[in-house]
Formats: structure tokens, sequence, C-alpha cells
């Protein structure tokens, strides 16, 4: 940023809260609906980019996984770049970036132009999400404020992928496939802008260490074989000899990132991070709830649209009841709660009202009625979720010293990440190896061979859901076990100051 700049946004002294704050929340919310939109809205569209460019089926994945992966590959180095540059600074690059690589996909005139945008949007987006979140904590720190900004931020995390589906149907319906990229440049561009002019980062939060190469290396080999493993196993099998080999390199590779990390002086993911019994309850619980909302969205979008024959944009509309229920549930019923109760009695509760909502989806059937149990079990879901999102997010980034923000902000998104790549792997699996089986000791009735096909989906889609309410179900004992932080009543200098001798979340009041 210019030395003019500078002087006219000075840096905000870390014990006065920023007046422009709010405004700053409007630009970093806006920012975070395109990145999580964009994990949806291209879906919709690729069928259609497929038959324009001549993309075959078996790379077609690939328009989805070069965003995975390079997102969630450079998640931590990311957080770092944010922690050393500046969470405003990296904010601003990342945004322009993907604007940028967003415009280049819209204008793809080739296969590989169009994956190439893919895979900056990615890396772009890597460096945006962690900068995001973590202006988001260190911006608001009095306990009541906090509340009310992480609970937009939440239903936002929680309910874009679903607005993605909508807008994504609506734009390559009545418009065409390439205005799913082209969408991203004026959100970028508004986003960009006010955060230039509006957010002012904290004085002294900036972490100036050497960058730790060898974490770096094998953080980003390891995360990409990772989400690579999964998504290579959901188009080629669980025993398939890379897949195997994938996984392998994943759990060689971290393990030894986790080593150098213990050793080295300036490591990109202190351990301390991690290790806290707070967060890492709220990463792994986190973790295992996307990968049942994953399943959700992939298995209901299909439900709808080859079993009820609904058209995308009816796709989904048929998602908003789901959408409204994550808005009421993170920012009246979670941020009205955060400071009056601990957030495992948030989050517990919250992933087995989803999970309750998720049981009602096993009872699918070919005649289901849309208002008869899918309203009311995306209602659930939607308020479950959103009630438990909204203080997942704070907690990830409560306490954390400010030098620590940004990676811990990438943490959060990295299990989102690899929740979701697991969840759409390991449910897929179940729903195909569960529809196979119907097939094979189902023989057709009167109605032919497509109303047994039609049978045998449904019955996949069940029994993957099915899993999908277990795994709510552990996220929720997680949740309620692992999480001992009591309500966040904290001074503000506090939050602002970090953690403990002990690295545990400074909490004045007494732990539930």
């Amino acid at each position: 940023m210019s030395k003019t700049a500078e002087t006219r946004l000075p840096a905000q002294d870390a014990s006065a809260p920023d007046p422009t704050r709010w405004k700053a929340l409007a630009f970093i919310a806006l920012a975070q609906l395109m990145v999580v939109l964009d994990a949806t809205i291209v879906n919709i569209a690729l069928p259609s980019a497929q038959k324009d460019l001549g993309i075959s089926d078996g790379n077609r994945q690939w328009v989805i996984t070069a965003y995975a992966l390079a997102f969630g590959g450079l998640l931590l180095f990311g957080g770092r770049i944010a922690d050393l540059w500046g969470r405003k600074r990296s904010f601003v690059v990342g945004l322009s970036g993907f604007a940028l690589a967003s415009a280049l996909g819209g204008a793809a005139t080739s296969e590989y132009m169009l994956l190439g945008a893919r895979a900056l949007q990615g890396a772009f987006g890597a460096l945006l999400a962690p900068a995001a979140l973590s202006l988001l904590a260190v911006t608001f720190t009095d306990p009541k404020e906090r509340a009310k900004a992480f609970g937009i931020y939440g239903a936002i995390a929680g309910g874009g992928g679903a607005v993605g589906l909508i807008l994504g149907g609506f734009l390559t319906e009545y418009l065409d496939w390439r205005w799913t990229f082209f969408v991203n440049v004026p959100f970028a561009v508004v986003a960009a802008l006010g955060a230039y002019f509006v957010i002012r980062e904290p004085a002294g939060g900036r972490n100036r260490s050497a960058l730790d190469i060898p974490g770096v290396v094998l953080s980003t080999l390891g995360l990409v074989s990772l989400v690579y493993g999964f998504t290579r196993a959901e188009s080629k099998g669980w025993s398939d000899p890379t897949t195997i080999g994938l996984f392998v390199a994943t759990v060689v590779l971290l393990t030894a990132f986790a080593v150098v990390e213990s050793k080295v002086k300036n490591p990109l993911l202190p351990l301390r991070v991690v290790t806290n019994r707070n967060r890492g309850g709220v990463y792994l619980s986190l973790g295992l709830a996307i990968i049942a909302m994953f399943g959700l969205f992939l298995f209901l979008t299909f439900y709808l649209q080859i079993v009820k024959g609904y058209s995308p944009v009816e796709t989904g509309f048929a998602f908003l009841p789901m959408i409204a229920g994550m808005i009421i549930g993170s920012t009246q019923i979670g941020a009205r709660l955060m400071t009056r109760v601990p957030a495992r009695l948030l989050m517990g509760p919250g992933f087995l009202l989803a999970a309750v909502g998720m049981l009602l989806l096993t009872q699918l059937s070919i005649g289901s009625s849309y208002a008869g149990l899918i309203l009311p079990a995306e209602v659930m879901l939607g308020l479950g979720m959103g009630t438990a999102f909204m203080p997942a997010m704070s907690l990830a980034t409560f306490g954390v010293e400010p030098r620590d923000s940004g990676v811990a902000s990438a943490m959060v998104n990295t299990s989102q990440q690899v929740g979701g790549a697991v969840g759409t792997a390991l449910l897929n699996t179940i729903a195909a190896s569960a529809t196979t089986s119907y097939l094979a000791s189902h023989v057709a009735g009167s109605g032919g061979p497509k109303l047994l096909q039609a049978e045998a989906l449904v019955h996949g889609y069940a029994s993957a859901i099915w899993w999908a309410v277990g795994i709510l179900v552990v996220a929720s004992a997680i949740a309620v076990s692992f999480i001992t932080a009591g309500r966040p009543n904290m001074d503000p200098t506090k939050i602002a100051g970090g953690e403990g001798a002990e690295g545990e979340v400074q909490v004045p009041v007494a732990m539930h």
C-alpha cells in the first residue's frame, strides 16, 4: 500500500474499537460470499461449459478439482502470508487476483484456459479466505459485537453454497455459463475498493518471522495429496493403486510436517494453534459437519433434478428454506446466545438438530412430498447448522495471538475444505454401492427398468444420508466433550492479547 494511503488510514490502536468496523464487515462478508458461492455455482454451469469447450467426460471433473486442489493445498500458506504481509493487504490482493482469474475463466476459449483459471481462483481464494476471517477476528473484540459479526459471517459460510446453486441456475438458464465466472468480478471490485478505503487493521498484529519453507512445501503437498486422494476415490474407487498411494503420501507428508513444525524456530503452523483443546474441537467437529452438509447438497440436488425432474433454478429455490434457517440460526439464535452460554451448548445441540433434520431425509422415496418431508428437514438442518456454525467460527479464532490469527483462520477453511472433499467422495461411494446392491437384488416390476433405476438411486441416497446422520451425531459429541470454553465475556484487551501460558483461551467467567 502507498505511504499516502497509510497516512490517510493510520493503523488502529488495538485497545480502541474501529469506528468503521461495521462498514468493514459489509466488505468482508461480500468477499466471503463470493468465495463460498464459487464452491457450488460452477457445478450448475459445468455441463454447458463442457459442451462449449469440448471437454471430455474424463477431464470434466478437473474443472472442480483444479479449484479444490489449489484452494485446499495453499490455505495454510495463504494464512501465513496474511500474517506476514498484513491481513488488509492480503485481502485486497486476494480479491484482485480472484477477479482477474474469474474474468479469465469467463473468457476461456479452451479446456486448459478454463482449468488454469480455476486453479488461479483457488490460489487467490486461499489467500483471501484466511485474511477475511482473521480481519473479522481482530476487528471485532467486544463480545456482543463479535457475536453479531460472526453471526453474519457464519450465516454466509453455511448458506452461501446453497445461494450458489440458485445463482448458478439463473445465470446458466437465462444468460450463459460464462456468467458464473463474470459475476465474481463486480463482487471482487466492490469488496476490494471498500476494503482499501475502509478497513483499518490493528497495529502490532503482523508476524514478520522468516517464512518456514519446509513447512510450506510439506503442508501444501500433503493437503493437495489428501484432497486429490478423496477426489480420485470418488471417480476411480478406493482400491485404485493411485488413490491408495495418495493417501499413503498424505500420511507421510503431514507426519513430516508435524515433526518439522515442532522443531523449527518460526513454524508455518505453530502447534499451539491446533493443540489448544477448544480450537482443536472446533476444527474437528466443523470438518465432520461439513462432510454431512456436502453430502446433503449432493444427494438432494441429484434427487430433485434426476428423480423429481426439477430444473436447475427450481432446485436452487428448493434450498431457500435451508438458507433462511441458517440465517436465523446464526444471526438470531447463535449471536444472541453466544455471550450467555458456553459455545458447546450451542454447537452440540445445533449439530444434533441438524442430525434430526438429516434423519427425516433417510425416509426419501420416489413419491416423497417436498412440503411434507424435504421442507421441514431443510428448516431443521438450517437452524441447527446456523446455530452451531456461528460460535464455531468465533471460537476458532478466539484468544489467538494476533500474529497467529491468519493461520488459525486458515485452519478453519482447511477443515471445511477437507470435510467437503471427504463428504463428496465418501458419501458418494456409499450411495453408489447401495444403488448397485439394490439393482442386483431387485427385479424390475410393472414400472419397468426406469422405475427400478429411480428406486435404486433413492435407496442409495438414503443409505448415504444415514451415514451423514451418524457423522453429525459424532460432531455433536466432539463439540460437547472437547470444547470447554465458557461464555466469551472476555475483556477486549485480553482478546487482543491472545493466550495464556498454557495456550488455553483466557475466560474470566467460571469454566462450565
